[in-house]
């Protein structure tokens, strides 16, 4: 495992952000959805593809508070342009989310 310093970590902008809509991907190679994320005031709502349909029902998301990095570029996906990168761990069965475990507000930086 490759070791970085703290000033390379504190630039990676992990914020907390509220699923507000969810959608189907069906154009993704692999089974995803297509998000919609209120990061609040500052950052706003941002575009996310996520494959994390094993474990998640769209409607299950909704409202549902979640940890994103929101300073990497845009990346074309297919015919979608996603604007952050939703986090979450790798099981065998799928993807989980990181997610607060108690309401913080939107844009909150993880510290």
């Amino acid at each position: 495992m490759d070791t970085i310093q703290w000033q390379e970590f504190d630039m990676v902008e992990l914020r907390t952000g509220t699923i507000i809509e969810v959608s189907d991907f069906p154009e993704a190679r692999k089974p995803a959805y297509k998000l919609l994320i209120d990061f609040g005031e500052d950052i706003g709502i941002r575009k996310s593809s996520a494959q994390i349909t094993e474990h998640y029902l769209a409607e299950e998301l909704l409202g549902k508070q979640i940890v994103a990095v929101v300073n990497f570029p845009p990346k074309q996906i297919g015919p979608f342009m996603s604007e952050c990168l939703v986090t979450g761990l790798y099981r065998k069965d799928g993807v989980v989310l990181i997610s607060p475990d108690k309401p913080v507000p939107n844009g909150a930086k993880l510290g």
